[in-house]
């Protein structure tokens, strides 16, 4: 409690020890969810806070604070923004708290390639003097959901679809605690972007991952008996 609410009223980092309790502690959590995890509604879905830790405030004061309402977050937490430090180790601390209450999915900015480009390791460096606090986060990331699974219904992903996992039952069988490779069903997730101008699979503008199409979503929910792919990044 202390910590968070340190974070919330003072905008406070974490000390190097508090984070590194923090995030050992969420391991052990972590450890024991699913690729897929399973979520309850009501539920509230939000993506790509990127650092905005104003905005965070915001959507739990307009939406609701947990554990009165739950949330699944699709990943984007670092980098672009001013804060991104405060917004993880708050989310971070929420989780520890009230793990059934919210779901971190990992996103392509929780990886260490990404976080080093968009300027997460930048703001560290600057807030902590050096490297340490990003490294003991990089490695948690490695132990983040790629998905969520709200009433057997809403499958909630960070950004896409792959064309080699046809099944949630086979996004549950990926080896997930690796940092995000260039290729393959796991960088698809967090790389794929929607294209409703199209039909079946392209290639993404992006550089990683692929565009799929309106016809692949209907496909998709029709095999894995879902009425909704909620993802981020984008409004179609």
């Amino acid at each position: 409690d202390k910590l968070i609410d340190g974070l919330r009223s003072e905008a406070k980092q974490l000390s190097i020890k508090d984070l590194e309790m923090v995030c050992e502690k969420l391991k052990e959590i972590l450890i024991t969810e699913s690729n897929i995890q399973t979520v309850q509604a009501p539920v509230t879905i939000c993506s790509n806070i990127h650092g905005q830790f104003s905005d965070l405030l915001d959507l739990f004061r307009i939406a609701g604070e947990i554990p009165l309402n739950n949330y699944v977050f699709l990943g984007g937490y670092v980098s672009n923004g001013l804060d991104s430090v405060q917004v993880i180790e708050l989310l971070l601390c929420l989780k520890l708290k009230y793990p059934g209450n919210i779901t971190l999915i990992r996103g392509k900015h929780e990886t260490r390639q990404i976080s080093q480009v968009y300027g997460f390791l930048g703001e560290v460096e600057r807030k902590y003097g050096s490297s340490d606090a990003w490294e003991i986060l990089m490695d948690l990331f490695d132990y983040l959901p790629i998905g969520a699974l709200v009433e057997g219904k809403v499958f909630c992903v960070s950004s896409g679809l792959s064309p080699n996992i046809k099944t949630l039952d086979e996004m549950r069988l990926i080896d997930r605690r690796q940092e995000i490779p260039h290729e393959g069903p796991l960088c698809d997730l967090v790389w794929s972007v929607a294209d409703s101008g199209t039909q079946g699979w392209g290639i993404s503008p992006r550089g990683a991952g692929y565009t799929f199409g309106e016809d692949i979503v209907k496909e998709f929910n029709f095999v894995n008996n879902l009425e909704l792919i909620a993802r981020g990044h984008q409004l179609l």
